[in-house]
């Protein structure tokens, strides 16, 4: 996304001021630094540019503390499925762990949201900017923020701008990122989850497809013997993207940068690895993670020791789903087709102990079918 121009980013419109709800509150109660001070660089000192991060109790509490009082607990905000992965796969040694803490710190937790940067502002991944002149938006623009910071992956798949691919049927029905991905997920309940496909108000493809398992349901039998085996992913996705061995270090000027080594378009098939009561299904959609042993090398050596405890084909949801697939224009398209599934040959021989819980042996690939349900 092209940066906002400098007058774009901080002009503040004068409508603000009729804002019934906003307009009344002065720049020094949220902002801070001294309005009585008539020279503007002094005045400015200690302004906070963005007072709802990491705390927005003071600037937003007052009037909205039923969102506030979770407002910690919003992956966006607390990153805390980062950490914990990191947790898992980091060294035991004290001393290596808390530099691979402090590298972690500088490389990834720069891209948190915050109140100000869905309602008020782009996030500052893009560079910041006001959306509307400080006005506030009560439902982000999905361009202007939720892409911004998900544009690599998710905005591509969705608006099919990946080669050879469709844009996904939702976007085809105008249907924004809000429609799944409401509010009341976005500002978290309070409770603290591992991973976003914990979390248990998300969205879910049945609560608007609750029909697929009726008896008098269009494709009823292929959605009854796939229930419980199949991700619906599995059958109605299209190719993704997936990235490789992100290294992240620090320029001459001791700028943060981060670099992969390649990324491609794929689909692939795998054992799904956050199988459980909630997600019974033997077979998921996998993404590679950027992710490699090395990844945090110039800030420490061997911070990753416990890189094998996590696969790095994740479980994914990409967000390009459409009704007809490649995979699933017949049985045979999709059962016996080894190429659809992640098997051992796929991954890299520095992976492939970490990805031995979710390739697949050629014992559990589904055997080609005489009989196609009509």
């Amino acid at each position: 996304m092209e940066p906002l121009a400098p007058h774009e980013k901080i002009f503040v419109d004068s409508d603000f001021l009729e804002d019934e709800n906003h307009g009344q509150i002065a720049c020094v109660d949220c902002h801070g630094g001294n309005p009585d001070d008539p020279d503007w660089k002094t005045a400015h000192n200690g302004v906070v540019k963005d007072p709802t991060y990491p705390d927005a109790e003071k600037a937003c509490g007052e009037c909205h503390d039923e969102i506030t009082e979770n407002y910690k607990t919003s992956l966006h905000v607390s990153l805390r499925p980062y950490k914990l992965i990191m947790d898992q796969r980091a060294t035991a040694n004290s001393v290596v762990y808390n530099k691979l803490g402090c590298a972690m710190e500088k490389n990834c937790s720069s891209c948190h949201s915050s109140c100000g940067q869905c309602h008020i502002s782009r996030p500052e991944s893009v560079e910041g900017g006001f959306l509307e002149g400080h006005l506030f938006t009560r439902k982000p623009p999905m361009q202007e923020v939720c892409t911004a910071c998900h544009g690599s992956r998710v905005q591509k798949e969705y608006f099919g701008e990946n080669e050879g691919t469709n844009p996904d049927v939702h976007k085809a029905k105008y249907m924004k990122c809000d429609k799944c991905h409401t509010g009341e997920e976005m500002h978290g309940d309070g409770k603290e989850y591992e991973h976003r496909y914990a979390v248990e108000n998300g969205p879910k493809c049945i609560d608007c497809h609750d029909e697929i398992y009726d008896k008098n349901a269009e494709n009823v039998i292929t959605h009854r013997i796939h229930k419980d085996k199949a991700t619906c992913q599995v059958c109605h996705s299209q190719t993704y993207k997936n990235c490789s061995s992100c290294h992240v270090a620090d320029d001459e000027h001791g700028n943060s940068f981060y670099k992969t080594k390649s990324s491609w378009l794929d689909f692939k098939i795998g054992l799904n690895p956050l199988k459980s009561e909630k997600r019974p299904e033997k077979f998921a959609v996998l993404r590679h993670a950027p992710i490699d042993k090395e990844s945090f090398e110039f800030y420490v050596k061997n911070g990753l020791d416990n890189f094998d405890k996590l696969p790095t084909w994740k479980f994914a949801t990409p967000h390009n789903v459409v009704r007809k697939t490649k995979q699933n224009s017949s049985c045979n398209s999709c059962h016996g087709n080894k190429d659809l599934f992640l098997l051992e040959k796929d991954v890299e021989a520095s992976e492939k102990a970490a990805n031995k819980g979710v390739t697949v042996p050629d014992s559990m690939i589904p055997r080609s079918q005489k009989w196609q349900p009509k």
